[in-house]
């Protein structure tokens, strides 16, 4: 990895980000044509064919050495993430959230090396939101991003100093607060696209036992929160406006740059299952094992452990079994 540039290859992907942004934002939900993959809420515009088409086109230029791997050209059983560098891109996640008018979609643009998230870039478009980090770098926030990208306020403002438009170092404060158990903290969830079978029972149950009251056996977490964005989600973790995010089904395009800007702001994937192997339970989960649980930074990892044991134990024996 010496050689790759990752700056470099972290501001290539900003530029296509904001790009991107545009073809989105630019789109008629209302007038695109849609179809469905597994289901009739598995949904694919030819927006997000268009964006996957565009950026594949630019990387491939830029980096024709590099493998690509996108959610509109995967082939189930065939398309492999190996540990030559891949660009591992989402057009846009949160595909319904666009096309119902919900301003919580992006585009997710990672790069892996040797199998392990090395730069991530997440843009929304329609809240002009970046989020950016580079391997050992750092990860950032900011804001008003295309708008300070083009000068900003004024002609004459210099939006990079400008408070509106400033980047900001995540998690934003420092030292993160303490995480103190699932009954104070804030846990992202989503409800998937497959609806029914073991998983989806072991999802809702999971799903109620985080919210109902302690007195009838639940943790009663503070509340749950859908954004719909698997990238967005991981973000919000990132940035500590949530505890935790457990999920499973998405894909590695769904958590590879989002799972670069976790760990760049201090905060730890482990796997969304339990595991009984003793002494590999806080190991990082494969990118594509599809079963993850995101944790914020906290003072000391040992908090972090804690509270995913805490959810595991919620769990029980079960696991969640998703084919690749």
């Amino acid at each position: 990895m010496a050689d790759i540039n990752l700056q470099e290859i972290h501001d290539n992907l900003v530029a296509i980000a904001f790009e991107a942004g545009e073809m989105i934002t630019a789109s008629n939900p209302n007038s695109i044509k849609t179809g469905t993959k597994l289901n009739s809420v598995d949904i694919v515009t030819e927006t997000d064919q268009a964006v996957e088409r565009h950026v594949s086109s630019r990387l491939s230029t830029l980096y024709p050495s590099f493998l690509f791997v996108g959610e509109e050209t995967y082939i189930a059983g065939k398309t492999k993430i190996t540990a030559q560098p891949t660009f591992i891109v989402d057009p846009i996640d949160g595909t319904t959230n666009f096309l119902h008018g919900f301003p919580h979609a992006c585009i997710s643009l990672g790069l892996a090396i040797d199998r392990v998230p090395a730069v991530g870039v997440i843009y929304n478009p329609f809240l002009d939101t970046m989020y950016t980090a580079i391997r050992g770098g750092g990860a950032y926030m900011q804001r008003n991003a295309a708008l300070a990208a083009k000068g900003g306020v004024s002609a004459t403002a210099n939006a990079a100093s400008h408070p509106s438009f400033a980047k900001i170092k995540l998690p934003p404060s420092s030292p993160p607060r303490p995480l103190e158990g699932l009954a104070n903290a804030l846990v992202a969830i989503e409800w998937g696209s497959s609806r029914d079978g073991p998983n989806y029972d072991l999802k809702t149950r999971v799903f109620r036992q985080l919210a109902a009251s302690q007195e009838s056996g639940g943790k009663m977490v503070h509340s749950l929160r859908s954004l719909g964005s698997a990238a967005l989600n991981l973000c919000a973790v990132a940035a500590g406006e949530v505890d935790l995010y457990w999920e499973g089904g998405c894909y590695a395009w769904d958590v590879c740059a989002g799972w670069c800007i976790l760990k760049e702001a201090g905060g730890v994937m482990y796997s969304g299952n339990p595991t009984t192997e003793k002494g590999s339970e806080f190991e990082p989960p494969a990118l594509d094992a599809r079963v993850y649980l995101a944790v914020r930074g906290a003072e000391t990892e040992e908090g972090q452990k804690e509270v995913a044991k805490e959810l595991w134990d919620v769990i029980g024996e079960e696991k969640m079994d998703y084919q690749h």
